[in-house]
């Protein structure tokens, strides 16, 4: 099978895959660096966040509630919407989807190739920030945590990237409306954080299970290493939100 889409589209989108690597890795790297003087602040988060974010004072807990726990996570789930959501609905909208059909692919071929180009940029940013975190680990004094605890972190952080994709890419195969695959994927990105995060706290630990961000930290990975039936769960969602959107795709009149 001709790779040709999944060429291009990373070709077409360097500059912007850049952008989102190069950032999201420089803002985890600098978050990372504050640890030695910011882990004896700790103490002072209220009790029931320290438990929700697994906060402690070692550099793993310090890291779970802010570098992998909060900024670096939505970093990655804004580059899987915004990608996602240019992937089919974006073309659609410009009317370049037309043209682009015009040639000899299938509507799932060419949707599944580009779903291919955000992953590998998911994995692409996620090896970034792996790399940068390793450059000041020792500075930063992250040495109780192994390169490979922070490889299974990382491998979990392109997983949540390629997720929230597959489901903006789903949600444009499906309805063709880049406004409507923001909203929706936005709602979905921000309730599935505060069930991952706070569901404990209010009683409702099942809650947890049905947000991707528990599949992503909740193993706690910096101490733990990999967690493969968490991203067996991760790698599931999204094939289940592609899947789901190209039924749609292959049946729908495109706007043109």
């Amino acid at each position: 099978m001709s790779a040709a889409v999944f060429v291009r589209t990373l070709s077409d989108s360097r500059r912007s895959l850049t952008g989102w690597a190069v950032g999201t890795a420089l803002v985890g790297m600098a978050y990372a660096s504050t640890y030695p003087s910011q882990r004896q602040n700790t103490a002072s988060i209220p009790e029931a966040l320290r438990e929700s974010l697994h906060v402690d004072g070692t550099a793993a807990g310090y890291l779970q509630a802010t570098v992998f726990g909060v900024i670096v996570p939505l970093l990655a789930m804004a580059y899987g919407v915004a990608t996602g959501s240019r992937a089919i609905a974006g073309d659609e909208e410009s009317g370049h989807l037309d043209l682009l059909l015009a040639h000899p692919l299938t509507r799932t071929r060419f949707a599944l190739q580009r779903f291919a180009a955000l992953v590998a940029g998911a994995f692409g940013i996620a090896t970034l920030v792996w790399l940068a975190i390793l450059a000041v680990r020792n500075s930063a004094e992250l040495t109780d945590v192994t390169p490979v605890e922070f490889l299974a972190q990382c491998l979990n952080l392109a997983l949540l990237a390629s997720a929230f994709g597959a489901l903006a890419l789903g949600i444009g195969a499906a309805v063709g409306r880049r406004a409507v695959v923001l909203v929706v994927s936005a709602a979905v990105g921000v309730l599935s954080y505060m069930a991952g995060t706070f569901a404990t706290q209010i009683g409702v630990d099942w809650l947890a299970y049905l947000s991707p961000f528990h599949y992503y930290i909740g193993g706690e990975p910096l101490k733990n290493g990999f967690q493969w039936g968490d991203g067996a769960v991760l790698v599931l969602a999204s094939a289940v939100f592609v899947l789901v959107g190209l039924a749609r795709f292959d049946s729908r009149d495109l706007s043109s």
